[in-house]
């Protein structure tokens, strides 16, 4: 069987999966504001501290951790996916639980598997690239505002999933590969950041490529944030307790949630 064979068979299944006749006009995930932005930071941050938390400070290891967060990760999601609707709380849970998992998942991988920083940070971008063609082939869209049935929502967090464990990854590839240190990671994924507002506000380029793009480098950025906050003074962070860091991001996104209401996207056709 040829990889090409494997994608037509994998689409006929994915086309199996039932599709509630009645479609909303609007989608299940936020619209792309710059609250989305601020809260998505914040939540990356969190699930860096968070997943540290667990596995490092609480001394349970990468893989029981791992284990934790999928069981969190798959109750959230399965909430998630039966929900009517856009529900911002139910929302942001699954963000975070998909990246507090991503955190001690690509801990895990790159660690105790021995795979290292760049190979970890490798394969996870050929799963992230790979699920976004999957999703595209099989849908038709990988815009978040077609976000409105059961099968677009699998490939949305099917692919959330695996950005937010790249970006872990990819954070201690410059941050200690690399020895940029967290400011200076801060720094570069910030830096990348900008340039895609730019080309956002300044040239016509595509706004599913755009969003995509940012959106798996938020997680790095977030992810570098956190060990600034809680890594000791010696390797260049602030030596915060990760409870004490995990708790002030926790509120600084229940402020954000109230300072800037989230909404759903509106479909577009």
């Amino acid at each position: 069987m040829t990889f090409r064979d494997l994608i037509s068979r994998l689409c006929m299944l994915a086309h199996m999966v039932r599709i509630p006749k009645k479609q909303g006009t609007l989608a299940k995930v936020p619209a792309i504001t710059l609250g989305f932005w601020i809260m998505k930071i914040l939540a990356t941050t969190l699930g860096e501290t968070g997943g540290d938390f667990l596995s490092m400070s609480l001394g349970l290891g990468y893989l029981p951790s791992t284990a934790i967060f999928g069981l969190i990760f798959l109750v959230t999601i399965f909430f998630q996916i039966r929900a009517e609707g856009f529900h911002p709380f139910m929302y942001w849970l699954t963000i975070i639980a998909t990246t507090t998992l991503g955190t001690t998942l690509a801990d895990f991988t790159t660690r105790s598997i021995g795979v290292g920083y760049l190979g970890g940070s490798t394969i996870l971008l050929l799963l992230v690239l790979a699920s976004l063609g999957f999703w595209k082939k099989c849908t038709g869209s990988i815009a978040v505002d077609q976000v409105t049935n059961a099968k677009s929502e699998w490939f949305y967090w099917v692919t959330i999933m695996f950005s937010q464990t790249l970006g872990t990854a990819a954070g201690d590839w410059t941050s200690d590969t690399l020895d940029y240190g967290y400011l200076g990671s801060i720094g570069i994924f910030g830096g990348l950041l900008l340039i895609i507002a730019l080309l956002y506000w300044k040239t016509a380029a595509s706004r599913v490529f755009l969003f995509w793009v940012a959106f798996i480098l938020t997680r790095p950025l977030g992810a570098v944030v956190g060990d600034f906050l809680d890594k000791p003074q010696d390797h260049g962070g602030l030596n915060l307790s990760r409870l004490t860091a995990s708790l002030i991001i926790a509120a600084l996104m229940i402020v954000s949630g109230y300072c800037f209401p989230q909404k759903a996207a509106a479909r577009t056709h």
